[in-house]
């Protein structure tokens, strides 16, 4: 019988048993150690602050035109009888060339009738002259006072005089209209335009053509009214500029001069404009070689030479966000530091009175930068850190008293 029971009754003595076992090993069991898991720094690169002496320029665009330009418009009217090879668009010409000939034989006509009545006009005034020394000779012994202006035939000659000056008018302007048939390019320029064709009619006033001027080319400038603070001199900003296009498949750079301001700010744009200029765009006086020249109608970017300015740190644009920058102190901690910014264009921004020569700026993005934050700089070996010292338990007080 007991040996019947103690074998039913064995299993949960086992399971008793291990569960008392369990039970102790819980309770006698050490807490693991616990380490601070140890966090990667963040790895940024960085630039040393360098003042220095700039000239703010200011950044533009625009496009060349000529500083003159003319319409060709005739004088006279008649048939095209002649029509110069360089009077074809984009021929180059110079000043008092021929472009152009009208029909000149009705002038031709004109001028020597003009020159007949100028013949006839002198002989009748040289036979009053004769006239009037006869006269004189017959008056000579008049007794009744002055001798009458009629009888001396004064009146006479000056009918005679005024007639020779009406005829020599006349054959002025016949020899203007005759040589006002050809049509002579007022300056050196290109043809821009033609109009006409050979053997066409044309009537007086009509346009045969355009021509530009190839000795000086303006640039209108646009600027910001508050760029214009920047220059040395806001009512004459005489100083020089830098343009660049692409020509020919590469940069091209030429050197102007600003030489005006046009002194109004535009309505549709609020832009104040300076006007550049560049002498011999198209390289008729000197040509270098390598050179090209700057063709009218070209977009070109310009620089605009600015005042110049001490104390100046110039960064990349991307550092500076909402006015900050992130320095890196020696401790190799972040500290984010306002900055006032003067001039900015699209690749550098330019700071004063906020950076010293040889602190470090942060140029690698990170994000959530932040007071304070340790970092790693690129190059370098990371500085140790501090680690929290462990702290001891205290002797509780049944130790003391055993003390």
């Amino acid at each position: 019988m007991m040996k019947t029971l103690l074998r039913r009754l064995s299993p949960l003595l086992i399971l008793l048993l291990f569960t008392a076992g369990a039970a102790l090993l819980m309770t006698t069991k050490e807490a693991p150690e616990q380490k601070a898991e140890a966090m990667p720094l963040p790895i940024v690169d960085v630039i040393k602050v360098e003042q220095q002496t700039v000239s703010l320029n200011l950044p533009s665009y625009g496009v060349v035109i000529p500083q003159n330009k003319t319409q060709l418009v005739t004088e006279v009217q008649g048939r095209m009888l002649s029509i110069s090879a360089q009077f074809v668009a984009g021929g180059i010409v110079k000043k008092g060339d021929q472009l152009a000939q009208i029909e000149p034989s009705d002038y031709e006509a004109d001028l020597m009738q003009a020159e007949a009545t100028l013949a006839q006009a002198t002989a009748a005034l040289n036979e009053e002259l004769a006239r009037g020394e006869v006269a004189k000779i017959e008056f000579k012994g008049y007794d009744k006072g002055l001798p009458p202006e009629l009888g001396l035939r004064i009146p006479q000659l000056k009918k005679e005089q005024a007639n020779v000056k009406y005829a020599q008018a006349a054959l002025a302007r016949a020899q203007r209209n005759l040589e006002r048939t050809v049509i002579r390019a007022p300056f050196d320029g290109i043809i821009k335009a033609r109009n006409v064709d050979l053997g066409q009619y044309v009537s007086k006033g009509a346009n045969l053509g355009e021509l530009y001027d190839t000795r000086i080319a303006e640039i209108r400038l646009p600027l910001t009214n508050d760029d214009l603070a920047y220059l040395e001199s806001v009512d004459n900003p005489d100083t020089e500029v830098t343009l660049t296009a692409s020509l020919a498949g590469k940069q091209n750079t030429w050197v102007g001069t600003i030489i005006r301001s046009e002194g109004v700010i535009d309505a549709d744009n609020r832009m104040v404009y300076l006007v550049a200029e560049i002498k011999d765009p198209y390289l008729r006086a000197h040509k270098t070689a390598g050179s090209l020249p700057l063709k009218y109608g070209s977009f070109v970017n310009a620089v605009i030479k600015g005042r110049t300015v001490n104390g100046i740190v110039k960064l990349p644009r991307h550092v500076v966000r909402n006015e900050q920058v992130a320095l890196i102190n020696d401790k190799n901690m972040v500290e984010m530091r306002h900055v006032n910014v003067v001039r900015s264009d699209l690749e550098h921004v330019f700071i004063k009175d906020s950076l010293q020569t040889g602190e470090r700026v942060a140029i690698t993005h990170t994000n959530n930068m932040a007071n304070g934050q340790l970092v790693k700089v690129l190059g370098e070996a990371a500085l140790p850190t501090e680690q929290p010292k462990e702290t001891l338990p205290e002797p509780s007080l049944t130790a003391r008293g055993a003390q």
